[in-house]
Order: structure tokens, then C-alpha cells, then sequence
């Protein structure tokens, strides 16, 4: 019973964690929040720990507990990592998929591509989350897959800004990663894959701004709830 609670709680500080319902840098009162949540301070306290070692959340000794910044540098750092995952995730699967994984991987993306227009930004961003790991996990490296998972956790925020933007320069971009995939075109996939990620810092600084907007103005609901259009 104490395991599930504190999953439960883990799963509520996450999410509120991931989309800055807790603004970055917030100290995070944990009275308030465990009388909110109707949880004792033990299971709340064990949450956040596991919080802080994802680097959702920071601990700063003899201050608490603070959600992590939305800071340029770092969330260049990230793309930086998350290209290196991913270019060396798409070469694994073109060397060790089955045929079959290759064409449910390139029927599946078919299929999030229907009726693109009308989901939300954050609907499309968990497609396109969900067609990344699928070619993580199609390498057949669980260690890959899950530090690309935990990464996703870290820049999703900035994710939803971007997507946003460019949803169908991203369709057209997984459409070439697949064919480049079913062709066991290794070369290709990478250089694909990494001209699809890589972000420069201006481009970065631009999204961090965008995305304080979101969340300071707006609020982030309006973000990854916002409806995309014909011809986003």
C-alpha cells in the first residue's frame, strides 16, 4: 500500500514537474503540497527524491525542495545528448530489426499521421515521443531506450514550443527516417535522424523565451492543449 502511494504520488509531482505547473526555480512548499495531495511528508519527501534524481526537481540543503529551472544551456545540453542517443538508436535498428518491426514501425507512423490537424500539441508530441522510442526499442539496446525516455521527461516542455512550429516539417521527417529504415539505409537514417534533432543555441534561447511566455502568461495548459490547424 505504501509502494502504491508513493507511486501515485510521483506520477502527480511529475507531472506537474514536466509541464511547470511547479514555475521553474519555485521553491516548493511541501506542507502545502502534502495537504493538497492528502499525503503524509514521508511518502511526499521519498517522491521528490526520486524527482531529483530524474533532475526534475532540485534539493538544495537546509532550503528544500525547488523545481528545476528552464534554463538555455542546459536544455542545449540536452538536444546535444539526445542527438548522440538517437543518431546511434536508428543505426542499431537498422542493423538488428526484424523486417516485420521495420514495416509495423513505418505502418504505425502512417497511422499517427491521420488526422494530424485538429489533436492537440501535446497529443502530437506524444506520438511523436512514441515514434522515437519505438526505434530506440527496435535496436534492441533497453538501456538506450531508457535514457532517451529520460531525456524526452527533461526537454518535453521545450518539445510542445517547438512541435508547435514545425508539426508537418516533423511528419516529413519521420516519413524519411521510415523509408530510410525500411531500406536498412544506415547512413542515411543517422543523417536523417540528426538534421531532424539538432537545434542551435539561438534556436534554443528562442524556444526557453517562448516557453516562459507560456508559462508565466498564458499558462503551460494552453500550450500542450492548444489545437493544431490545416496547414500548422
Amino acid at each position: 500500500m505504501a509502494e502504491g502511494r508513493v507511486e501515485a504520488l510521483y506520477a502527480a509531482l511529475k507531472e506537474r514537474a514536466v509541464t511547470f505547473r511547479i514555475r521553474p526555480g519555485e521553491r516548493i512548499n511541501e506542507g502545502a503540497l502534502a495537504q493538497e495531495l492528502e499525503a503524509s511528508r514521508t511518502p511526499l519527501r521519498e517522491a521528490l527524491n526520486r524527482l531529483v534524481a530524474e533532475r526534475l526537481v532540485d534539493f538544495h540543503p537546509g532550503q528544500g525542495f525547488f523545481c528545476r529551472t528552464l534554463d538555455a544551456t542546459t536544455i542545449h545540453d540536452l538536444y546535444e545528448l539526445r542527438e548522440a542517443l538517437e543518431v546511434l538508436s536508428i543505426r542499431l535498428a537498422c542493423r538488428r530489426a526484424g523486417d516485420a518491426e521495420l514495416r509495423a514501425l513505418a505502418e504505425g507512423l502512417a497511422a499517427q499521421e491521420t488526422g494530424l490537424a485538429r489533436r492537440t500539441v501535446g497529443e502530437v508530441t506524444a506520438a511523436d515521443e512514441a515514434f522515437h522510442l519505438a526505434i530506440a526499442e527496435a535496436g534492441g539496446n533497453a538501456e538506450l531506450a531508457r535514457q532517451i525516455a529520460a531525456v524526452n521527461d527533461r526537454i518535453r516542455f521545450i518539445r510542445w514550443v517547438d512541435m508547435g512550429h514545425r508539426v508537418h516539417a516533423t511528419k516529413g521527417e519521420h516519413r524519411a527516417m521510415a523509408e530510410a529504415l525500411l531500406a536498412r539505409d544506415e547512413d542515411r537514417a543517422a543523417m536523417t535522424m540528426q538534421a531532424h534533432i539538432s537545434k542551435r543555441m539561438d534556436q534554443i534561447v528562442a524556444a526557453v523565451k517562448e516557453g516562459y511566455s507560456s508559462i508565466y502568461v498564458d499558462g503551460p495548459e494552453a500550450l500542450f492543449g492548444r489545437v493544431l490547424e490545416e496547414g500548422t
